[in-house]
C-alpha cells in the first residue's frame, strides 16, 4: 500500500513592512530652511571683519568678547607704540599678533557652530537668546582682568605723571607668568570646591526623609 506525501500548506506571506518617514522631515527640507535662515551666519564674513579685532564677533553677536579682544589690542599697540616696555617688546609683539591670528579663527569658529545651531546640529545657547547678548553694553564683569588693568594703569600713570622710570619692568615683567599661574591655580581649586559641594548635596537630596518616631 503506497501513501502520498502531501506538502504542508504554505503561509500567506505579508508584504515587507515598510518604515514611515514621517517622523522626521527629508534631508533635502532640512537643508533648504537651514539655508533660507535669516540668523545664518557667513563663515567667510566673520574671518575676514576680524581684520578689525572684534567686529567678527560683533557680526556673530558675541559682543562681550568683541569689547575683549579690541580692549587687549588697544592696550597691546599703546605700550608698543610709547616706548614703555624697553628691551622687551619682541614678546609683547609675538603676542599681538598671535591675539590678532586668534580673534580670527575664533570668529569664524563661532560662526560655523551658530549655524550648527541653527540646523539642530549641536545643542547651544544662541548669542540672541543669552543675557550678555542682548545688547552690547551687557559686557559682563571679571575679576582677573578688572584688577589686571588696575595695575598697569596705575603704572603707566606713574611714568607718565610723575616720570617715574619703567626700566623695572623688563626685569619683574616675568612676575606676571607667575602671578596669572596662582590665579589658575586658585580658580580651578575654587571650582573643584564648588563641584564638591554641589555633589553633596545633590546626594543628600536624592537620600529618603528620616522619619521621627
Amino acid at each position: 500500500m503506497t501513501t502520498e506525501y502531501q506538502m504542508p500548506p504554505q503561509m500567506p506571506t505579508q508584504p515587507p513592512i515598510q518604515m514611515s518617514a514621517v517622523s522626521q522631515p527629508p534631508l533635502a527640507d532640512r537643508r533648504d530652511r537651514f539655508v533660507d535662515d535669516p540668523r545664518r551666519k557667513s563663515v567667510m564674513w566673520a574671518v575676514i571683519l576680524s581684520a578689525m579685532p572684534g567686529l567678527g564677533h560683533v557680526y556673530v553677536g558675541y559682543y562681550r568678547e568683541a569689547f575683549r579682544n579690541i580692549s587687549v589690542v588697544c592696550l597691546l599697540v599703546l605700550m608698543l607704540t610709547t616706548n614703555a616696555l624697553h628691551r622687551i617688546e619682541p614678546p609683547f609683539v609675538m603676542f599681538l599678533i598671535f591675539f590678532i591670528l586668534f580673534t580670527i579663527v575664533d570668529a569664524g569658529r563661532r560662526a560655523s557652530l551658530y549655524n550648527q545651531a541653527l540646523a539642530g546640529l549641536r545643542p547651544m545657547d544662541l548669542p540672541e537668546d543669552a543675557p550678555q547678548g542682548l545688547s552690547p553694553l551687557a559686557v559682563g564683569g571679571s575679576l582677573a582682568g578688572g584688577v589686571a588693568l588696575i595695575v598697569i594703569g596705575l603704572v603707566f600713570f606713574t611714568n607718565t605723571m610723575f616720570g617715574w622710570s619703567l626700566q623695572w619692568v623688563g626685569r619683574w615683567w616675568p612676575l606676571a607668568f607667575v602671578a596669572g599661574g596662582a590665579w589658575l591655580i586658585y580658580a580651578d581649586w575654587q571650582a573643584k570646591q564648588a563641584e564638591s559641594a554641589r555633589r553633596q548635596a545633590d546626594h543628600y537630596a536624592s537620600q529618603p526623609p528620616v522619619e521621627e518616631p
